[in-house]
């Protein structure tokens, strides 16, 4: 997003680099502009790091209406928070209790792709969910 003049991460608030300097453990580096899919494009099939690589979708449309959409992050949220969420064994402990109880368990895996398009999609949820709620406790 531009504040005057001044292209800036919204969630962090940092002001992004458009710089060689990109992924580099400096101030520059670490607000390096990169662009993040809201959508996974592999969960489609394609892959933009290995082009004409194609692989069996997870989705065929997108569940949320956002394939191809995207934003401008820094490089430390988008690498450090973003991809790479905390998830402790009692998180895990909870998000199977939610996977069994909607079904979503598997013995083997199935022919098609379907239940982890499911345990995405429910994934999706949890983390909405707790957004609203702390945004809501912080009013």
């Amino acid at each position: 997003m531009k504040h005057a003049g001044t292209e800036r991460f919204d969630v962090c608030n940092c002001r992004l680099r458009r710089t060689t300097e990109y992924a580099k453990q400096t101030r520059e580096g670490r607000a390096g502009a990169t662009k993040h899919h809201f959508v996974a494009e592999r969960f489609f099939g394609r892959s933009g790091n290995r082009k004409g690589t194609v692989t069996a979708p997870i989705f065929t449309i997108c569940p949320w209406d956002c394939e191809g959409q995207n934003l401008v992050l820094c490089y430390e949220c988008h690498e450090e928070l973003i991809h790479n969420p905390v998830l402790l064994p009692g998180d895990f402990a909870l998000l199977r209790r939610l996977v069994f109880a909607k079904g979503l368990d598997e013995d083997e895996k199935p022919d098609d792709r379907s239940k982890i398009g499911a345990r995405i999609n429910l994934f999706h949820e949890v983390i909405a969910s707790g957004l609203r709620q702390l945004v809501n406790d912080v009013k």
